[in-house]
């Protein structure tokens, strides 16, 4: 199949956007964006103008689904380029358009600034302190096991309407890693990360979990949510 993939593109953070196509075929119903984008950059990249181009700037790691660094949104729609079929994301003409995650600082091209993810785990101290008595179950359904898939990838906070990069809500991506501390930590030692939680994720999400059927990890935030808000709520009762 004939594929024309537009991309947006930027030089640098202090310059202004723009578009530039390239032709792509692919005879392989299971190849990825990840694995075009490879491919067009190993090419001599001439647009479908005919213009001389630069290679093309994305972020990538494993390509396994399992690092979340070629996040990116194709088609309107945030996802990893790894995960996302040429076939199923162009539509009827064979056109796909690739931008970065909006809602972060562009570095350049497809990459983007997700240091925020970093800095709001470092707020909220989304980690086990040494000490606290934790006990891991081999239960692969226990919440802290759940929590520990979270690719940290931001497609969440991409579709999310409350999100914007230095507000108030740090989104799903601080959420998960928490979850499972506060259903294992006791009242005394998630007091602090129980008040944080309220401050930066309960009180500013608006429940509308557009964020539940676009995690690329496939986990189940709304129930994680649910059953975290819960737990809050009922050890804060606690005397």
């Amino acid at each position: 199949m004939n594929y024309k993939i537009t991309i947006l593109r930027k030089k640098s953070s202090e310059e202004p956007s723009y578009e530039q196509t390239f032709a792509f075929e692919s005879s392989d119903d299971a190849q990825t964006v990840a694995a075009a984008l490879i491919l067009i950059n190993r090419s001599d990249l001439i647009d479908i103008e005919g213009k001389k181009a630069d290679p093309i700037a994305w972020e990538c790691s494993c390509l396994q689904k399992k690092c979340g660094a070629c996040a990116m949104v194709i088609n309107g729609k945030p996802g990893l380029a790894c995960d996302t079929k040429l076939k199923e994301a162009a539509d009827k003409n064979g056109n796909i358009r690739i931008e970065p995650l909006r809602k972060f600082p562009t570095v350049r091209d497809l990459i983007c600034d997700r240091s925020i993810l970093w800095e709001n785990l470092k707020i909220i101290k989304a980690w086990i302190e040494d000490g606290d008595d934790v006990t891991l179950k081999e239960d692969k359904e226990t919440v802290l096991f759940d929590a520990g898939r979270c690719l940290q990838c931001g497609c969440c906070l991409e579709i999310c309407p409350n999100f914007y990069a230095g507000g108030k809500l740090m989104g799903m991506s601080a959420m998960v890693p928490v979850s499972g501390m506060l259903q294992k930590l006791t009242p005394q030692q998630s007091k602090e990360l129980r008040k944080l939680y309220s401050k930066h994720i309960y009180n500013g999400c608006g429940k509308s979990f557009s964020c539940r059927d676009i995690c690329p990890a496939g986990l189940d935030i709304e129930k994680l949510m649910v059953n975290s808000n819960a737990v809050m709520l009922w050890k804060h009762l606690i005397k």
